[in-house]
């Protein structure tokens, strides 16, 4: 009779001890190797190595399942939109949301402006840019002669807060930004404002300082894009707000080059 020593023992499994004496087994004792390979299928589970273990089919089916979920999220219209995102749960920030927060705005706008992710009264409002940063936001949507709603669109990168409003992490925007991605072909707006560092390295993949990356025009699948201080950063950095002015005027400056130029009023001939 095979024994579980003798499977482990042929499959190297059992401690290697050096004997003091030879008492090794004989010719005629010897177990065979497919009798042990027999045994161990019916009465032994050994761990198999990644490939037949299925893991590498794991991993495709989860990679099948993000195109599909990609693939999914390009489709939606207006309406199934803000649903989609408040079922959502393909990163952990849904387990600590109030609410979703997907975007609020003229759904045809030409300015698109994009923040880092919802702060505590947005998580309760479902809103972006409620507090205090919101009414900063509004000051400088006026002094651009905007107002929300009205030609202007309002989104962040991740649409459900970071708990203690701490920075998104990689896994947590790579989830989200499909939604981005679906909300700007969906209004296909004629300029981009990043507001802050987040929304700029999301945006534009690229990791450098707001500093290096403010006072020139950059495009986002073809779309000018213009990046600035986040609002909340400008609460705390008084100083900078006229740099954030500057950032504003070289966006207003190139949504005006992006629009068609003005025939004159010609009183045609009578």
């Amino acid at each position: 009779m095979v024994t579980r020593d003798d499977l482990l023992q042929e499959l190297g499994l059992l401690p290697q001890w050096r004997q003091r004496s030879h008492t090794g087994l004989g010719a005629a004792d010897a177990v065979p190797r497919a009798a042990v390979a027999a045994a161990v299928a019916a009465t032994v589970a050994v761990p198999s190595p990644p490939a037949e273990r299925g893991e590498a089919p794991v991993r495709l089916d989860v990679t099948a399942a993000n195109d599909a979920r990609r693939h999914r999220i390009a489709a939606l219209e207006w309406p199934a939109f803000a649903p989609d995102v408040d079922a959502c749960t393909a990163c952990k920030l849904c387990k600590t949301r109030r609410r979703s927060v997907p975007g609020v705005g003229d759904a045809h706008a030409e300015w698109l402006f994009v923040g880092e992710g919802p702060g505590a009264e947005e998580d309760a409002k479902g809103e972006p840019f409620v507090g205090q940063a919101g009414r900063l936001l509004d000051n400088m949507l006026a002094a651009l002669g905007l107002a929300r709603g009205e030609g202007v669109y309002i989104a962040n990168v991740v649409k459900c807060r970071p708990p203690g409003n701490r920075t998104p992490e990689p896994l947590e925007v790579d989830a989200c930004l499909p939604y981005l991605d679906r909300q700007i072909a969906l209004i296909r707006p004629k300029l981009i404002v990043a507001l802050g560092k987040s929304a700029a390295t999301a945006l534009l993949q690229d990791d450098a300082t707001i500093a290096s990356l403010r006072g020139r025009v950059h495009r986002y699948r073809d779309v000018p894009l213009v990046v600035t201080y986040h609002p909340a950063y400008l609460l705390r950095n008084l100083a900078d707000k006229a740099k954030a002015w500057e950032d504003l005027v070289l966006a207003r400056r190139t949504m005006a080059q992006s629009r068609p130029p003005q025939l004159p009023d010609v009183q045609p001939d009578m």
